[in-house]
């Protein structure tokens, strides 16, 4: 079986132990541990370095320490050309160490948080993480294209690094004790929504769309088979029909209210989660993961939202019939095996 029906064959069976690693041993018990930022291009650098580097943060927090930083910076986008220069300026009041280089920055740091907002270089930016062996959260999105996704996992098994991606919302209080809440009971379905902005170098739902597709994914979890989307220039409606026959339904809007949230439908009641509940929560998994070098979100789940996004994205392509997410899994886990031979 070639590599690319192995993946989709994978997929559709439920995601086994493809991309998985064994974590290797957990940080000692006492020691703090030295954290550098890849990227200086957004307001979660700055919120993150805040938490951990409080000098009155307990539990979870407490232990993390963010040391230093490469500030990247992508020309061609203008939410990160401009912010850079800014965010540099707080990171270094924040007392964190400026680095002109990766290699340099992982010489300093026991773990990374690559935090640019592009995900195009988020591939070439993780490669040497991977191979100096740090921990490391790959903020949304996870990168700039499937092939370059798929080729992450890939890199993060090869070197049997732990690494995790996803929106802060994913771990919001809210939807998490909805999800668990026995009087909801087993999710049969579940509408989330948020804004859906545009960025002409990502595929559309990358960008910021990714945020309402997390929600879903939290409350749904894996085991989407098909996509179907209506795209209007003011909204995205993308239904997802999962094994079983559960459906799980983005709307991305880029007009009016631009709220977060999703409803979930379970066996015994119908609940709703609706609001952004801070970053604090991301942080204490984060912290949690480099200390204990395990990730709070299964590669196979990043890797299934980003095709359902790419799916969504093919749909639209054509005319809004159904795609399915074998079918984009496969196409691009042959175009990455071609990009991986092409690198020899």
């Amino acid at each position: 079986m070639c590599r690319g029906l192995f993946f989709a064959f994978a997929l559709l069976i439920g995601w086994p132990t493809l991309f998985s690693a064994e974590p290797p041993a957990t940080q000692s018990p006492g020691a703090i541990i030295r954290v550098g930022i890849i990227g200086l291009d957004t307001s979660h650098c700055i919120a993150f370095t805040k938490l951990f580097n409080d000098p009155k943060a307990a539990g979870n927090l407490a232990g993390i320490h963010v040391v230093a930083a490469f500030p990247g910076g992508s020309p061609d986008i203008e939410s990160s050309r401009t912010r850079v220069e800014g965010y540099t300026k707080q990171a270094r009041e924040l007392g964190v160490e400026i680095i002109d280089s990766i290699p340099n920055l992982l010489n300093k740091v026991d773990a990374v948080l690559l935090e640019s907002v592009d995900g195009r270089p988020h591939l070439d930016q993780v490669r040497p993480v991977f191979e100096a062996g740090k921990p490391v959260f790959i903020d949304k999105p996870l990168a700039g294209s499937l092939v370059d996704a798929i080729a992450i996992a890939e890199l993060g098994a090869k070197y049997n690094v732990p690494w995790f991606s996803c929106s802060s919302l994913r771990f919001g209080p809210t939807i998490q004790k909805i999800i668990a809440d026995p009087k909801v009971g087993a999710v049969l379905g579940a509408t989330a929504w948020s804004p859906a902005a545009l960025e002409p170098s990502h595929p559309d739902l990358y960008w910021y769309g990714i945020h309402g597709v997390e929600l879903l994914y939290t409350a749904m979890g894996t085991g989407c088979e098909s996509v179907t989307r209506t795209h209007t220039d003011d909204t995205d409606i993308v239904v997802g029909i999962w094994k079983g026959g559960r459906v799980g339904t983005f709307r991305g809007t880029r007009t009016g209210a631009h709220d977060y949230g999703v409803v979930v439908f379970g066996a015994k009641s119908t609940a709703p989660a609706i609001k952004f509940e801070g970053y604090q929560p991301l942080a204490e998994q984060i912290a949690i993961f480099f200390k204990t070098r395990k990730a709070p979100v299964h590669v196979q789940e990043t890797i299934e939202l980003m095709a359902f996004m790419e799916a969504a994205d093919e749909s639209k392509r054509r005319n809004g019939a159904p795609v399915k997410l074998e079918t984009v899994m496969a196409s691009a886990q042959e175009a990455a095996a071609k990009k991986a031979a092409a690198a020899k």
